[in-house]
C-alpha cells in the first residue's frame, strides 16, 4: 500500500502544504493591517526593511518553488521511487523552506547572497535530487 511505504513522504508533503497556508496567512494578515491597504497591491516603495515586504516575498518565493516540488513529489509516488530517498529529499526541502521562511522574516537585508539564499539553494537541490531520482526510476 502506498501510504505505508511513503508515510514519511506523505507527511512531508502535508507540511509543505501547511507552510504555504501559514505563509499566506501571515502575508495577508500583516498587509491587511497597513493603513490604506488595497487587496492585491503591495506598496512599490517597500523593501527588505518592511516586514510586509518580507512576508509577501517569502510567500511569493514559496509559490514559485512549490509547484515543481509538489509535481515531482507526486510523480515520485506514482512511479514508485525508493521510499527512503524520496522521504529524505522531501524533508530536506521542507526544512530548507522552513528555515528560509524564518530567515526571511527575521533578517532585513538587501545583501545578496543573504543567509536565506543558502537555504533556498538547499531546497532547490532537494527538488533536483528528487527529480533525478524519478528519472533514474523511469530509466
Amino acid at each position: 500500500m502506498i501510504q505505508e511505504a511513503y508515510n514519511a513522504s506523505l507527511w512531508g508533503i502535508t507540511v509543505i502544504i501547511l507552510l504555504v497556508i501559514v505563509q499566506w496567512a501571515i502575508a495577508t494578515a500583516v498587509k491587511a493591517k497597513q493603513k490604506g491597504a488595497i487587496p492585491g497591491k503591495i506598496d512599490s516603495s517597500l523593501s527588505h526593511d518592511s516586514f510586509v515586504f518580507r512576508a509577501h516575498r517569502t510567500f511569493m518565493n514559496t509559490l514559485e518553488n512549490i509547484p515543481a516540488m509538489l509535481g515531482i513529489c507526486f510523480l515520485a509516488l506514482f512511479i514508485g521511487t525508493d521510499p527512503t530517498w524520496t522521504a529524505a529529499l522531501i524533508w530536506i526541502f521542507v526544512a530548507s523552506r522552513a528555515i528560509h521562511m524564518a530567515l526571511y522574516y527575521a533578517i532585513a537585508t538587501e545583501k545578496n547572497p543573504s543567509p536565506r539564499t543558502y537555504f533556498f539553494l538547499f531546497g532547490f537541490l532537494a527538488t533536483l535530487g528528487l527529480f533525478g531520482l524519478c528519472i533514474a526510476t523511469l530509466v
